[in-house]
């Protein structure tokens, strides 16, 4: 799965023990390096689309950065229904 605006989704890598080996300065251990999956932070999300509901996955910098567009003013780049009605009396009475 991916986030619907950025298209972040998973990731491959590696992980790394921090092994230094024995003492005497000879690595006669390596450090393993082990195959694993990053997974972006994914939520369900409610946006409004040509005049409709519908619900999508965002990742929770999407989510964050559509929050704090509506907190300042500024137009988001998703409209997201129930933060429009809990934001809309603050902005009439400033």
């Amino acid at each position: 799965m991916e986030c619907y605006h950025c298209g972040k989704s998973v990731m491959y890598g590696r992980s790394h023990t921090h092994h230094r080996g024995v003492a005497g300065g000879r690595w006669k251990k390596r450090a393993q390096k082990t195959q694993r999956v990053f997974k972006p932070n994914l939520q369900k999300f409610e946006i409004l689309e040509e005049k409709k509901v519908r619900s999508v996955k965002l990742c929770a910098k999407c989510i964050k950065r559509v929050k704090k567009d509506m907190r300042e003013g500024v137009k988001p780049f998703l409209t997201v229904p129930h933060l429009v009605l809990q934001m809309a009396p603050k902005q009439a009475s400033a």
